[in-house]
């Protein structure tokens, strides 16, 4: 006979949970996504990653755009900026060049970032602005109640759909990557741990990180990105694999059957903040970008 395990109290697991801290950066809204959303991982894991960083909630800004993910600032206890659908990143930019001190995070789900917001990344990501994009990709359109998305499959039946999706589906990784974005990776809702340690990294990074995080929508897919199909097919980045080798990283990212996950590329270059304060400068500038907010 089995022995019978400890019994765990709510009230003391809620005293342990507050004792790590990470409670501190939730606001007191609660999460208003449909039970079993892989966003609610996102929110725990980020919220673990600035625990673990030491990031104070004054020194944060999560910048969204339109769609289920456009909520994350609300369930966030720190600064927001709930902006225009598509326009998240030119929004970030300018918050990270108003102020370089602060940890710029664009939160935005895979219709936000590729259908009307695509032709921004690529420009955040060649300047190298010191920001983190976290991308949900559940590939639908979710907050509208279900119609194909930038990234959903071919065949995917959906309202706006019945005869099955014939659109060629983006590879965002690849993208990301062409744009020589200075960080990209991938991670899955599914490994909640793994994403919080991908998180830490993707804000560690100075520069321009992005991170792809495949995400189930358990309402309106019920057949292509579920959990049950994505356990099955992710897979670990091979043990070998080298992350400075843009072209090794591009083998990878090809490959859309099975999602490998971990860091796809890192390179370290100046950020566009630096860029600017070396215009500064070369014009006879008196004081840094960075230095005049100080």
């Amino acid at each position: 006979m089995a022995e019978l395990r400890e019994p765990i109290y709510l009230e003391e697991k809620l005293k342990e949970i507050k004792g790590t801290g990470r409670l501190s950066y939730r606001s007191k809204a609660l999460p208003t996504w449909c039970p079993g959303c892989g966003y609610f991982s996102m929110t725990e894991g980020l919220t673990l990653a600035l625990n673990q960083l030491g990031i104070a909630n004054k020194d944060v800004v999560i910048v969204s755009g339109i769609g289920c993910a456009s909520r994350f600032p609300f369930f966030m206890d720190t600064y927001g900026f709930h902006t225009l659908h598509g326009r998240t990143l030119p929004v970030a930019t300018g918050i990270k060049m108003a102020n370089d001190k602060l940890t710029v995070i664009a939160i935005g789900g895979d219709g936000d970032g590729f259908a009307i917001g695509g032709g921004h990344i690529p420009h955040a990501a060649r300047r190298n602005v010191d920001m983190t994009y976290l991308l949900f990709d559940n590939g639908i359109y979710g907050l509208t109640k279900g119609q194909v998305s930038p990234t959903s499959v071919m065949g995917f039946k959906t309202k706006t759909s019945p005869y099955e999706n014939r659109d060629v589906p983006l590879n965002p990784l690849m993208m990301l990557l062409s744009y020589r974005a200075s960080w990209v990776g991938q991670a899955y809702a599914g490994q909640p741990h793994h994403l919080t340690d991908m998180i830490v990294e993707a804000l560690a990074h100075p520069g321009f990180s992005y991170l792809h995080i495949l995400s189930p929508c358990v309402t309106f897919d019920k057949t292509s990105k579920t959990y049950q199909n994505l356990d099955m097919a992710v897979r670990d980045l091979p043990a070998e694999h080298d992350p400075t080798n843009l072209v090794a990283a591009l083998a990878q990212a090809i490959d859309v059957e099975t999602p490998a996950l971990g860091v796809y590329y890192r390179e370290e270059r100046p950020t566009l903040n630096q860029a600017m304060d070396e215009i500064v400068r070369a014009a006879g500038g008196k004081e840094s970008a960075k230095q005049a907010v100080a």
